[in-house]
């Protein structure tokens, strides 16, 4: 914060006239700050007496970071069922924890749970803290955000994690703000440093690079993660792990929100994420007749088309086909790109599949970075060949 020693100031307004925001008034002598100071610093270098200072408000906000420990996953439960993000949070978790020698916890609550903390403890959780109550059947962000930050309050975990679905990206960050906690959000990659701290990994200026962030001085460490982008672990059913059922009387689970009805929508018709093998073109295509011969290898192997953002703008398919940053994520076994030149914003959608195959005319095209088998050639003489070696094999 600005400080102004009042014994020094002698009100001769040089702070005043160079405040480019008009936070400085020279009241009776003596200059006063006021709510609209951004502490650039600019009246501290050209106050000659030295009547202005920042304080430091990191050496006096500094917590004990060694207090803080455990990773934990927020475990979303909607429509009667864990969401699949929490399976591939748990994945990454697992991981951290391990690497961090500490507990993975999960924190689950909802109404009408039944087995889903038993779930939670066979894909890779130590510990599960359930509540189950009536009040929390509904989503709403209030109730939702009260129990979370009391339990980090409380139990002080070092990392929190969440899904980066609709409800994640609603409450998380009001839970980062009352626990006074930083927020990556929309992670797709996420890691341990030397010190212990966490590296998380998004993309930044509309995808064009990829900013890692650490929040060094804080605690917990709080991110959320886009879906499709981590792996689950295997199901290991003769796993342990303890449930704690939480006491709803020692939470605030009142809200100002009354929910009247629940509408679920009628699901996409494209259903990319659950496709086993995705088949996806780009600006190599030249047109919209470029997909039919998607369509048709798509359709030999049993597989989904899907199309980068520069085919969907150039309006030779539907956004519902689009990969990408500003479109799905997928993870299938088998990603065949034809024609797709590799830009991050394309990568950051389909770069956890299990195989990727790449097709372009350009040897120098980025994609081939990820590919893990790549073809340098024309599509129109590759796809034709590998359409006609399919059928003869069916």
């Amino acid at each position: 914060m600005l400080k102004i020693d009042e014994k020094l100031c002698i009100g001769c307004g040089v702070c005043e006239e160079n405040c480019a925001f008009g936070a400085i008034t020279v009241v009776d002598d003596l200059a006063q700050v006021n709510d609209k100071c951004t502490l650039c610093g600019n009246c501290v270098d050209n106050c000659e007496i030295g009547a202005l200072s920042i304080e430091d408000g990191e050496a006096a906000s500094r917590i004990d970071l060694a207090a803080y420990s455990g990773v934990w996953i927020y475990a979303e439960f909607r429509q009667g069922k864990i969401a699949p993000v929490v399976l591939e949070l748990l994945g990454a978790g697992r991981g951290l924890a391990d690497e961090r020698g500490v507990k993975l916890s999960a924190v689950l609550f909802g109404h009408n749970l039944g087995d889903s903390a038993r779930e939670l403890i066979a894909q890779g959780c130590d510990e599960v803290l359930q509540l189950d109550n009536p009040a929390l059947e509904n989503f709403v962000d209030e109730p939702y955000a009260n129990v979370l930050s009391t339990l980090i309050k409380e139990r002080r975990p070092e990392i929190v994690l969440a899904g980066a679905t609709a409800i994640g990206r609603s409450f998380i960050p009001q839970v980062a703000t009352i626990v006074g906690a930083g927020l990556t959000a929309d992670c797709t990659g996420l890691a341990i440093d030397e010190d212990g701290s966490l590296l998380q990994t998004r993309p930044a200026f509309g995808g064009n690079i990829m900013a890692t962030i650490v929040c060094p001085d804080t605690r917990p460490q709080m991110a959320t993660v886009r879906p499709m982008v981590m792996k689950a672990l295997p199901v290991d059913l003769h796993r342990q792990g303890t449930v704690e059922e939480l006491n709803a009387e020692h939470f605030n689970l009142t809200s100002r929100v009354r929910v009247l009805s629940s509408v679920i929508a009628e699901p996409d018709k494209v259903r990319l994420s659950e496709a086993d093998i995705v088949v996806a073109g780009g600006r190599g295509l030249e047109s919209a007749k470029g997909f039919a011969l998607l369509k048709e290898l798509a359709e030999v192997m049993g597989g989904s088309v899907a199309a980068s953002r520069a085919a969907v703008d150039a309006g030779w398919i539907d956004y519902p086909y689009q990969v990408g940053q500003t479109g799905k994520t997928v993870a299938p076994k088998l990603y065949i790109c034809c024609g797709i030149s590799g830009a991050v914003q394309h990568l950051v959608g389909m770069q956890s599949s299990e195989t990727i195959i790449a097709i372009n005319r350009d040897s120098a095209a980025p994609i081939f970075n990820v590919a893990t088998y790549g073809i340098v050639a024309d599509l129109f003489e590759i796809l034709p060949l590998l359409i006609a070696e399919l059928k003869g094999a069916n």
